[in-house]
């Protein structure tokens, strides 16, 4: 049973609001990443935050629970419950295999194995946590 829902306001960082979709269902994951290829494909720098939670299993049963893609404030963050979705959404598999995009993430090495497990790959993820690490941070 799909389910979508909407947050219109939530309240980030100082002033900024973010509009959050939450959904397992396949036609919302779908039109909401076209909405983000259509607003991708004008920019110069095609970059996608992503941010992966996990099923509370261990070792090899672990899996995705929940992928969050995000591409700019004036545009809703995708919660995608990949844990109580029916089946794959072939867009949403497509779109994060697509060279043209950059997923940038924190700390993502033990983010591509797992995703790996359910038959997704990241065409090209980088760690922001290694390109730009805090001197003081261990």
């Amino acid at each position: 049973m799909g389910f979508t829902r909407e947050f219109m306001e939530v309240q980030a960082h100082g002033n900024t609001k973010l509009h959050v979709i939450h959904t397992n269902d396949l036609h919302k994951a779908t039109t909401t990443i076209e909405q983000y290829e259509r607003h991708l494909q004008f920019e110069r720098h095609k970059i996608v935050g992503v941010d992966v939670k996990y099923t509370n299993d261990h070792g090899e049963d672990q899996k995705p629970a929940l992928v969050q893609l995000f591409v700019g404030k004036d545009h809703p963050v995708l919660l995608f419950q990949l844990s109580a979705a029916d089946k794959n959404c072939t867009k949403f598999d497509n779109f994060l295999a697509d060279p043209r995009y950059t997923f940038v993430g924190f700390s993502i090495d033990g983010d591509i194995e797992p995703l790996g497990r359910v038959g997704l790959e990241i065409a090209h993820f980088i760690d922001i946590q290694k390109e730009w690490r805090v001197p003081t941070a261990t």
